[in-house]
Formats: C-alpha cells, structure tokens, sequence
C-alpha cells in the first residue's frame, strides 16, 4: 500500500476533475432553469426577457455558446438603442453654440 502523499497525489487530479464537472453542471443546472423561468414569463406577467438574459449571462460562465449568444444580444440592443436615439424628436439638433444651423447659414457669418 502507497504512502499517504501517494495516494493523494493519485487523487488530487481526480478530485479537480470531479470539481470542475460538479460546477459546469450546476451552472448548466442554474442557467436553464432561468432560461425556462424566463420564457415562461414571457406569456405570463413579469421580466421574461430580463430573466432569459441573465440565465444567459449565467450560462456563459461555463460555456462559449452561450457567451456568442449574449454578444448577439448585445449587438442587437445596442443597433436598436442607437435606432430610438435616431427617431427622437430634435436628435438632429446641436449643442447650443455647436456648429451650423439647420438652415445652412453661419451664426459668425
């Protein structure tokens, strides 16, 4: 029979191994679990969307799938977040004092 230090050298590596397995399971088990609360609220009252986003944000702690999906969502608010600023009304205007007027014409002129 080995030494005690044998043995937990032989161990040690299984135990990481067990440990890394034990956490992607329980942040895949988290993760989905907000996934499916927040789909749910989508038809029923309540942040679905909140909710599906953080699962997401969960989720990609441990996988890459899931970090390509929230860069996806990211891209997409951020294109629609810069679509409303364009549609507000005076979004056009400048800063008092700040360039030409709408008109063309100079105030130093």
């Amino acid at each position: 029979m080995g030494t005690a230090k044998g043995v937990l050298a032989r161990v040690e590596p299984l135990l990481a191994v067990l440990a890394r397995a034990v956490r992607r399971g329980g942040v895949f088990l988290v993760g989905t679990a907000l996934l499916v609360v927040g789909a749910a609220l989508l038809v029923l009252p309540g942040p679905g969307i909140a909710v599906i986003l953080l699962g997401l944000v969960v989720l990609s702690a441990e996988f890459q799938w899931a970090k390509r999906v929230l860069a996806w969502f990211r891209e997409r608010f951020t294109d629609l977040k810069d679509q409303a600023r364009a549609r507000l009304p005076g979004a056009d205007r400048r800063p008092p004092g700040g360039g030409p007027t709408r008109d063309g014409t100079d105030r130093a002129a």
